[in-house]
């Protein structure tokens, strides 16, 4: 069964739990829901942030009506997600701190991470909720380089990786400790997605930070990009894949890979290049090499990821979200092509020629 002929079924009376629904993932879960009917409370930090959520809903082209409702919480403090869980029948925990630059410490990071999980998930037990599905990463899969270089739900990142990221220590330190709490309290199920670089349609003009990706080759501000080689999966996917843990009785208890395939930002530079020719002259023609990456990732915190990868090419299984749960991403080249479409639906990139355009070349 594709993600085109899936649909979220369950009693019209239960609401969904969605935490981070002002993020990149949170906001598309909230779509895809509303869309079909569902009613869902969103859980932001602050009362200022609700109108970001509707602002995405607005340019997705859904109303929520009296479907939608907005709960207040922040994962560094017990307050308000005891009421967040009441008369919640099931919750997709999104939230997780993403800071734009490193941050000073790691505990900046991977405090919110962890602790916010355990309150999510302690709160949803206490409230009698059957599941959590959390949003995990990659990053806690296979930061830890295997020899053959393929990855799979045993797979875990060890924490004390050389140059590990604070980020990517953070996905590991929350998730580990999200499946201690499980095993030694019980009483809840758990079920996790590990995204590899979420690209897709962006909602609002707040790009994440695959997004940016995107937006900065477009945009012209790489004449060269690093030998990185990752996997990419396309936002609606990563919806639907935790759509499907959600509600599958055999998702309980199990980590499931959200990846379509590995690329790199030179393979992604070519398809843009193919689909969007009038940006053609602003793409990279260049990749540098390994030894260039770990040079410049020294003073360059973005090329981090780059350096530690050491330009392998990851083998990234989904084979479990396949058959466990029938999931069916979409092609890479579909994913980042639509990426650049709403960057330039959204006016964040504006292409040569006094006019925006498609991939077809028109203009609109």
């Amino acid at each position: 069964m594709s993600r085109q002929d899936f649909t979220v079924s369950f009693p019209e009376e239960e609401r969904v739990l969605v935490t981070g629904g002002s993020g990149f993932v949170g906001s598309h879960t909230a779509v895809r829901l509303l869309r079909e009917g569902h009613r869902i409370r969103v859980v932001v930090r602050s009362p200022a942030q609700e109108a970001q959520v509707l602002a995405a809903l607005q340019q997705a082209g859904v109303d929520p009506a009296d479907l939608l409702e907005f709960a207040v919480a922040d994962l560094s403090a017990d307050d308000g997600w005891v009421q967040a869980m009441d008369g919640i029948a099931h919750v997709l925990h999104h939230a997780s701190p993403f800071p734009p630059t490193p941050p000073e410490t790691e505990d900046e990071v991977v405090l919110p991470a962890r602790d916010g999980a355990l309150r999510v998930i302690a709160a949803a037990r206490g409230a009698g909720i059957p599941r959590v599905v959390m949003t995990s990463s990659f990053a806690a899969v296979g930061y830890t380089l295997t020899p053959d270089d393929h990855y799979t739900e045993t797979d875990w990142t060890d924490p004390d990786t050389p140059g590990l990221p604070a980020y990517h220590k953070s996905k590991v330190l929350a998730e580990a400790a999200a499946w201690d709490y499980v095993r030694t309290n019980g009483g809840i199920e758990l079920a996790v997605v590990n995204p590899t670089g979420i690209f897709g349609p962006q909602l609002v003009d707040r790009p994440s930070g695959s997004i940016g990706l995107i937006k900065a080759l477009m945009a012209g501000e790489m004449s060269a990009v690093p030998v990185w080689n990752f996997g990419v999966v396309d936002v609606r996917d990563v919806v639907d894949l935790h759509l499907r843990a959600m509600l599958h009785p055999r998702a309980a208890g199990e980590r499931f890979l959200a990846n379509s395939g590995s690329s790199s930002l030179f393979i992604i530079a070519n398809i843009l290049r193919e689909h969007f020719p009038a940006a053609a002259d602003r793409l990279p023609a260049a990749e540098l090499t390994i030894e260039q990456v770990r040079e410049a990732a020294k003073t360059e915190p973005a090329l981090r990821d780059a350096a530690v990868l050491e330009g392998r090419i990851p083998d990234i299984s989904n084979e479990k979200a396949r058959s466990v749960l029938g999931w069916e991403p979409l092609d890479v080249s579909d994913t980042i092509v639509a990426t650049a479409e709403s960057l330039i639906r959204l006016g964040a990139v504006t292409l040569p020629g006094n006019g925006t355009a498609t991939s077809s070349g028109q203009r609109r």
